[in-house]
């Protein structure tokens, strides 16, 4: 696949450019003097090239930076930033990165929670993927070419343009590029009845550290199992997927149902945690506690209960009125809609709303200051779990939670089939999500404490042995690669990290692509 700008090209010529960013012998210097070398000359890599000389090279930084903790005066910046349009511009990046010995980071979407993909404490580059963003869809395959920088929410408003009877299991956050999101794993809401959206990628393209476009039948089916899952930016550049298009029917059902503790939110989540993996596949329930305060001024633990159901409403009532009873849901706070438009639905975006807001590539509102953390459950939280952890809830109060439920296609799965082991077993995965406005120190300080707080409440309830964490969502908190550690690894792969290990030490011996939590090599 030819990678097309969808921009015009930069004017700021970052070779040009040389002397202000180092001498011809430094390490950036014999970088960006190997770049014209090293990439196709009709598609000039100066003009996607940004050094910090370049008047526009912040704005094209901080353009996919998706949380404000890793923008700031202080936050190391790379020495140049190359926004690849051609193929060859990221074959050019690793080679010549790798020869000057500097570090790259890989950035499709920017919506990294610890800021990986784009900051650095040593000398590095960014490969900005976000101009290779085409989308191929064909129907009567039933299959797509995505390539990294496109967003879901691009992939989605595509994906209708040609079929009403077809979708992709992705993650419901519009704006996530695919080359990290699938990498990971790609969480969504019909993961219950078709997995995760590396469970239905067929094909790859990729470039790796020797700078060879690779696809999966000359990658070999070791790298292609370790990219579905094991995060692709250990071992290689992503340049696209082709997927497997999945059926689902023309009109599909979404809810949002609220209930407070005050409505018994504590015997629904009782039941919920029973009925959610158990219930109809096509049916996915996420339940979202946070904290609300009432009228009184006194704070209490909402817990919404936010569904899709890949059928119609009168199916639906039948089986929630039968399966969970507790919900109390009413036909009038049940919507149908065609498949696209819950996509805008789980996002808080009116069904009214044009389809084109689906090709908006910067979140609305920008996001703020963040904190992310997650766990799996395996056994159901008992009422007095529940009660200390909405006391503790209401105690940090900026920490809500996104409760996400497992079974279905997923307890079918192998753990080992992909680099992502999280299958059977679970009851439910859980993200951890505190956002906040203020810039200063001090609320930083305090609302990392109040995530981590919360999470340590949660401990005699979770996974443990290792304590299970999901790659996409980076927390730094569970460890790095600096001091040879696998912790972090194990929480991430279980047993997949000895063939991850493997895979690394073959397809990328000097450790070219690392950050900090990739996977390393392994001195014997």
């Amino acid at each position: 696949m030819e990678a097309r700008s969808t921009q015009p090209p930069s004017r700021d010529h970052g070779i040009m450019l040389l002397s202000h960013v180092g001498a011809a012998n430094s390490p950036i210097g014999s970088f960006l003097q190997c770049l014209p070398t090293r990439s196709n000359p009709s598609h000039p890599i100066s003009n996607v090239t940004y050094t910090r000389s370049n008047p526009s090279f912040l704005s094209v930084l901080q353009t996919y930076i998706r949380d404000s903790r890793f923008n700031t005066s202080s936050t190391p910046k790379p020495l140049a930033i190359v926004t690849a349009t051609d193929v060859s511009h990221v074959q050019a990046t690793v080679l010549c990165a790798k020869s000057n010995g500097l570090q790259i980071r890989i950035r499709s979407g920017g919506h990294d929670f610890e800021g990986m993909s784009y900051v650095s404490s040593v000398p590095f580059v960014i490969l900005d993927m976000f101009n290779i963003r085409s989308i191929n869809v064909d129907i009567p395959s039933e299959t797509a070419w995505i390539q990294a920088g496109a967003t879901l929410g691009e992939l989605y408003y595509n994906i209708a343009q040609k079929s009403k009877i077809h979708a992709f299991p992705a993650g419901v956050c519009l704006t996530l590029g695919a080359g990290g999101h699938f990498s990971g794993g790609g969480y969504g809401n019909m993961l219950r009845q078709y997995g995760l959206s590396i469970d239905n990628i067929i094909d790859a393209q990729v470039v790796d550290a020797n700078g060879n476009v690779l696809n999966r039948q000359t990658m070999g089916e070791d790298l292609f199992w370790a990219i579905r899952g094991g995060g692709a930016a250990s071992f290689c550049v992503v340049l696209a997927w082709k997927i497997k298009l999945v059926r689902v029917p023309e009109i599909v059902t979404v809810f949002n149902v609220p209930r407070a503790l005050e409505q018994r939110a504590t015997d629904i989540v009782l039941q919920w945690q029973q009925v959610a993996p158990k219930i109809d596949r096509k049916l996915f329930i996420r339940a979202q506690p946070s904290v609300q305060t009432l009228p009184n001024g006194a704070k209490t633990v909402q817990v919404s209960f936010i569904g899709l159901y890949l059928g119609g409403t009168s199916s639906l009532l039948s089986l929630l009125n039968k399966s969970f009873p507790l919900l109390g849901i009413q036909a009038q706070e049940i919507t149908e809609m065609p498949w696209v438009e819950s996509t805008l639905f789980w996002n808080g975006i009116a069904s009214s709303a044009p389809l084109e807001v689906l090709l908006q590539r910067t979140p609305t509102p920008p996001h703020a200051y963040q904190k992310h953390k997650s766990d799996y459950v395996k056994t159901p939280i008992p009422r007095a779990g529940l009660e200390t952890i909405w006391k503790k809830m209401i105690e940090v109060d900026n920490v809500f939670m996104q409760w996400n439920p497992y079974g279905g296609r997923m307890s079918e799965i192998p753990e080992n089939a992909t680099a992502f082991p999280h299958r059977a077993g679970n009851i439910f995965k859980m993200q951890y999500i505190t956002i906040w406005q203020d810039d200063s120190a001090e609320a930083t300080i305090r609302n990392i404490r109040a995530t981590r707080d919360l999470y340590a409440t949660f401990t005699p309830f979770v996974s443990r042995n290792p304590r299970e964490a999901f790659l996409n969502y980076r927390d730094i908190d569970i460890g790095t690669n600096s001091n040879g550690d696998l912790g972090f690894a194990l929480d991430f792969f279980k047993g997949n990290v000895k063939r991850l290990l493997q895979v690394k030490a073959k397809v990328d011996p000097t450790n070219f692509f690392r950050y900090e939590q990739s996977i390393p090599i392994v001195k014997k």
